[in-house]
């Protein structure tokens, strides 16, 4: 009891000194005057510029800026000024008037298309997309890819020495080596020569078409991908898988010329020596990527010669006139 009455005493007594101590009103006034200097800020909110974020413009090619050379064309475009682009979608067609397909997508304005077919025209139109949507296609411009094949010596044998022109090919090897061209051929007509540099006529020398993946150690026309002429100095075999047929009289000496005349829409690949037809192979049948190819062996010296028109008087000759 006497413990209660002094801690009331003692609670009373801080009571006093509490209500004593605490003043009522604010020391501070409550209210005071701010000034803020938004100049800054409303110049900057200004300058803001705001765009409403929607599919693209349609772009534009730049016909100065798109060429073709041999069998690929560059294709150059502008997206259009007031756009938010994110890519392009480049679209071509078969060079025959056919429907269009997509060749690139990406973030490139520039864009170069190999491996097209020769004496065609291709129709190309672009278009740019965003994450909101894709803009109309662009009216199509149209190239022309290049009248008659330009091609070298490419994919060769180790054993086979190839010109730093790509011209000149030559192999020291007693055995069969094959070198393709470096252009393939599924459509079209197309002609080229080889020059006999250097020949001691006890070679075996074939000319003709190949597939991409054909063997490189075997004579060409030996494998079910090849078609061939082979001729020494005395006679020439047509050979196709292996098979030989169409023996003919007459061979080849140094100095000589042998022309192959490829006719896809005939289907027929002929054999030319000086100008007078040596024989023809059948394609009825065959579809894909033919490739001008050549096999040889000891120390014999080629030399190619593309880009030529097909002499009149050769593509006039019937294929059947010799056999």
């Amino acid at each position: 009891m006497e413990a209660q009455e002094i801690l009331e005493e003692r609670v009373n007594a801080m009571s006093r000194d509490w209500d004593q101590s605490m003043v009522s009103e604010p020391r501070v006034p409550p209210h005071f005057n701010l000034t803020l200097d938004d100049k800054t800020l409303l110049t900057a909110i200004q300058q803001l510029t705001f765009i409403q974020l929607k599919p693209p413009g349609t772009p534009s090619m730049i016909p100065e800026e798109c060429s073709a050379e041999n069998n690929s064309v560059t294709i150059a475009w502008a997206p259009h000024h007031t756009s938010c682009v994110t890519g392009y979608t480049l679209e071509i067609d078969d060079g025959a008037g056919g429907a269009f397909r997509e060749v690139y997508s990406g973030e490139q304005t520039v864009c170069t298309i190999d491996g097209l077919h020769f004496n065609s025209i291709y129709r190309a139109r672009v278009r740019a997309f965003n994450s909101t949507g894709n803009s109309p296609f662009c009216e199509p411009l149209c190239l022309q890819t290049a009248e008659v094949a330009w091609f070298t010596y490419e994919s060769s044998h180790p054993d086979v020495t190839i010109s730093a022109t790509g011209f000149t090919v030559s192999c020291d090897s007693y055995e069969h080596r094959v070198v393709l061209g470096s252009v393939g051929f599924s459509r079209g007509a197309h002609y080229w020569e080889y020059t006999l540099e250097r020949y001691d006529g006890n070679a075996d020398i074939a000319f003709g078409l190949g597939r991409i993946d054909i063997c490189k150690e075997m004579i060409l026309g030996k494998c079910g991908g090849s078609w061939s002429m082979y001729i020494d100095s005395e006679r020439s075999w047509l050979m196709h898988g292996g098979e030989h047929f169409n023996r003919t009289a007459g061979g080849v000496r140094a100095g000589d010329t042998v022309g192959l005349l490829l006719s896809l829409p005939e289907k027929t690949l002929s054999f030319f020596v000086n100008g007078e037809l040596q024989g023809y192979v059948s394609l009825a049948g065959v579809t894909g990527v033919l490739y001008p190819a050549v096999s040889l062996n000891r120390s014999v010296v080629l030399n190619l010669q593309t880009g030529l028109h097909p002499p009149q008087a050769l593509v006039e000759t019937p294929v059947a006139a010799k056999t």
